[in-house]
């Protein structure tokens, strides 16, 4: 299978990049969702370019689109899942060591995320998955406080599907200028941030209107009855 024009190249795309490239060229829409995983466990791995060039793929008929969201969002899942094992098992301090140890990765990126995760707690993983770096780091505060595991995986789930689905549907509609996604990744990444946030206050904002209107309801229905029992009496 042949993902990249006759403009755009594999060779043209170097280093990490390039291996992801050859990694999806060889193994479609699971080559994506690998990729993935792996740029969540080795942070330096650019999505930014992993997630378009699964939505170009796709467009090209050369992968399902469905499997490429599918995929992609469960390699993410799979991947914040090996930080928060470690942080689970090996604790603060020895997941600290073993991200200095790494290439490219610096650990005031960690701090960063710890940091955000002691002063925002369980929705800095919501929201840390639509962050690059933060993506992957999140998951490490997540596992050494032991955060429940199922909303953990929740939160994970939910904020990589979206994260991914802007991602890869840009490189969908794009086409053969899916590299231009890069060029916004910024751009994108606050749009996605703040469309959340904003859709979080409104449910947050419904629900109480809803709690408020229900109680009222339920005030209004139990008047009578209260009336009634003074009367009888």
């Amino acid at each position: 299978m042949t993902i990249l024009s006759a403009t755009e190249t594999t060779s043209e795309l170097t280093g990490l990049a390039g291996w992801a490239v050859g990694l999806m060229e060889s193994m479609g829409a699971l080559g994506a969702g690998l990729a993935i995983a792996l740029e969540n466990v080795f942070p330096p791995l650019p999505s930014e370019i992993i997630l378009p060039l699964a939505g170009f793929t796709a467009s090209r008929g050369d992968m399902s689109l469905i499997g490429a969201l599918v995929l992609t969002t469960l390699g993410s899942v799979v991947g914040a899942m090996f930080w928060y094992a470690v942080g689970a098992a090996v604790g603060r301090d020895r997941t600290r060591a073993i991200l200095a140890g790494l290439p490219l990765i610096k650990l005031k990126d960690v701090d960063r995320a710890e940091a955000w995760f002691d002063k925002h707690g369980v929705k800095t993983v919501f929201f840390g998955r639509m962050i690059p770096i933060f993506r992957s780091f999140i998951s490490v505060p997540a596992g050494v406080s032991r955060m429940s595991l199922t909303v953990f995986l929740a939160f994970t789930t939910l904020g990589s599907a979206i994260w991914n689905t802007v991602f890869v549907l840009a490189g969908y509609q794009l086409g053969e200028s899916w590299h231009r996604v890069e060029e916004y990744a910024d751009v994108f990444q606050k749009i996605v941030i703040v469309v959340v946030a904003l859709a979080v206050v409104a449910a947050i904002v419904f629900g109480i209107v809803r709690w408020n209107r229900d109680r009222h309801d339920a005030q209004h229905r139990a008047a009578p009855r209260r009336r009634a029992g003074r009367n009888s009496r």
